[in-house]
């Protein structure tokens, strides 16, 4: 079970590193028009704020592989709190925004979470 907890950390931090960079360098380009569903005009507009938001995303994933290379008694806590930190997110994200963040990013985090918490 700790292998399997590993590899899903591993594979959330890979997908917040993806959103790094759709949302810092592809926010202003067909393909991060068609990902967000945006229009040329809003995603030129919006560029610094994605910019922020992928920023965040990447922290987020730094946190994890921090994690996963980590000792103890440090990896598992900061599992915990990164992927927590996630799950808050994706949530918030798609009371606010919309509900495919709860799919896309909350989702994978508490299951994560979940094999992080079990696998002890």
């Amino acid at each position: 079970m700790q292998t399997a907890a590993q590899v899903l950390v591993a594979l959330v931090a890979l997908i917040h590193m993806y959103f790094l960079v759709l949302e810092m360098f592809l926010w202003d380009t067909p393909r991060g028009r068609k990902v967000f569903a945006t229009t040329p005009e809003f995603s030129r507009q919006s560029a610094p704020m994605a910019a922020n938001q992928g920023l965040y995303n990447g922290f987020m994933a730094a946190g994890l592989v921090w994690s996963l290379i980590a000792g103890d008694p440090v990896a598992r806590p900061a599992q915990i709190f990164f992927l927590c930190c996630l799950v808050v997110a994706g949530v918030y994200g798609a009371a606010t925004v919309s509900r495919k963040i709860l799919l896309v990013q909350a989702l994978p985090a508490a299951a994560a979470l979940v094999l992080v918490v079990t696998a002890g």
